[in-house]
C-alpha cells in the first residue's frame, strides 16, 4: 500500500510488484492508506453531461478477459479536468502538455485524438511476494487508427518491428526509456505494441497482451461482464474502475500490519470512480467484502484511521495541509450489508500547487 512497501522492480505494459522487507506502519501512517485510496483515481476523472455511456460500455465490452477494468474519457481528461485542476500551476501544465507531445513525436500517437480509453489488467503470481500485472489497452476516437500506427513507423526512426498476427498487424516499438505520464508519473517503457482491431479502435500494451486482445476480438466473446457493471456505475465518470480482489493479491500487497491485512483480505471487489464539478472533485470508492460483519470491520477500522487522519493533518502545513483537511472534512463512510462505500470532495484549487511536488 505505501510506496516503502512495495518495490518498483519493472513497469511497462506488463510488470512485476515484488514484495519488499516488511516495514512495520505506525498508526498514524494508516491514515495515509485512508487518502490513498481515495485519492489516487482523484487527478484523472471530470463529470460532464456531454457524455456517451453506451460508446464507453462498448468500448470495455472489446476487453479480453480480465482481472481489472477502467474506462477513461480522454478527451475530456485533457482538455477539461487537467486545464482546470492545473490553473494555478500553469508550469505543471506546460509539462504535461511537453510531454504529449513527446510521446506523439516518439510513436506518432497522439493521445489528444482519443475519445475512450478502456484498459483491462490480469494478475498472476508466479512466485511467492510477486504479483504479475499485465495490461492492455483499447483506444477509439475521431482518427484512422491505421494511419496513426503508419505515423508511429516514421516517428520512430525505424525503431519498430512488424509482427503479423491472426490476419493483424502488430506493430512494435522500440522505446527504452522513461516516459512521464501525464507530466506526473515516471514509468519505463520497453516495448510499445500497437494494433489498429478494427477501423476505429486500436490495441496498445506489451506484445502477448495485444495478441491477446486480438484473439478477444476475433472470437467476439464478451466477458468481464459483473466489472464493466461495476466500472459503468457512474455514466458522467472520465474514469469508472472495476477489480476482482483475491487473498493472494492483498497477501502481496505486504501491508506490514495484521489487523489491517485480516479486514482487506474479505475483500472481493472494489469499485469506484472520480468527478468533477465546476469547483471540486468528487471521488467515490466502494468494497465489497464477503459479507456483513465483514464490511462492518472494515468500516470501523477506517474510521479510526479517519479520526488519526484529522491529528494528522493538524501537523501538515502548507498545501499538502489544506488538502488533507477539505478531504477528511468531506469524507463519508458508510457500510450497507456487505459493501463500504467512501465518499469525499476536495477544490480542485488545492490540488493544483501538489502535483508534481
Amino acid at each position: 500500500m505505501r510506496a516503502s512497501q512495495c518495490r518498483l522492480i519493472q513497469l511497462t505494459p506488463s510488470y512485476q510488484l515484488r514484495k519488499a522487507s516488511v516495514v512495520k506502519l505506525k498508526v498514524l501512517n494508516l491514515a495515509i492508506v485512508v487518502l490513498a485510496l481515495c485519492a489516487a483515481p482523484a487527478f484523472a476523472q471530470t463529470r460532464t453531461r456531454n457524455t456517451a455511456p453506451a460508446a464507453a460500455t462498448g468500448l470495455l465490452s472489446q476487453l479480453p478477459e480480465s482481472d481489472a477494468v477502467a474506462q477513461v474519457k480522454l478527451r475530456q481528461l485533457l482538455s477539461e479536468a487537467m486545464p482546470r485542476i492545473l490553473a494555478s500551476n500553469p508550469a505543471r501544465l506546460a509539462e504535461v502538455n511537453a510531454s504529449i507531445e513527446s510521446f506523439k513525436t516518439r510513436t506518432g500517437l497522439d493521445p489528444r485524438m482519443f475519445e475512450q480509453v478502456a484498459v483491462g489488467a490480469r494478475f498472476s503470481f508466479p512466485s511467492e511476494g510477486v504479483t504479475k500485472v499485465e495490461t492492455v489497452a483499447l483506444a477509439n476516437g475521431s482518427f484512422s487508427p491505421a494511419a496513426m500506427v503508419a505515423a508511429g513507423r516514421v516517428a520512430s526512426n525505424g525503431s519498430y518491428r512488424e509482427e503479423k498476427y491472426q490476419g493483424k498487424t502488430i506493430y512494435i516499438f522500440r522505446l527504452d526509456e522513461n516516459i512521464r505520464l501525464l507530466g506526473l508519473f515516471d514509468f519505463r517503457v520497453g516495448e510499445l505494441a500497437a494494433a489498429p482491431l478494427d477501423a476505429n479502435v486500436l490495441a496498445l500494451g506489451d506484445p502477448a497482451a495485444v495478441r491477446y486482445a486480438i484473439d478477444a476480438a476475433r472470437s467476439r466473446k464478451r466477458a468481464n461482464a459483473d466489472l464493466i457493471a461495476l466500472a459503468s456505475r457512474d455514466p458522467n465518470a472520465v474514469i469508472g474502475f472495476g477489480a476482482n480482489v483475491t487473498e493472494q493479491l492483498v497477501k502481496n500487497l505486504d501491508i506490514g500490519n495484521a489487523p489491517i491485512a485480516t479486514d482487506l483480505a474479505t475483500l472481493r471487489q472494489v469499485y469506484g470512480s472520480v468527478g468533477t464539478t465546476e469547483t471540486n472533485l468528487d471521488i467515490f470508492l466502494a468494497a465489497r467484502a464477503v459479507n456483513a460483519d465483514a464490511a462492518k470491520s472494515l468500516g470501523d477500522t477506517l474510521e479510526g484511521l479517519k479520526m488519526f487522519g484529522v491529528m494528522l493533518a493538524g501537523r501538515l502545513s502548507g498545501a499538502k495541509g489544506v488538502l488533507a483537511k477539505s478531504a477528511l472534512a468531506n469524507m463519508k463512510i458508510v457500510t450497507a450489508a456487505n459493501e463500504l462505500q467512501i465518499r469525499t470532495a476536495v477544490p480542485q484549487s488545492d490540488i493544483g500547487p501538489l502535483m508534481g511536488n
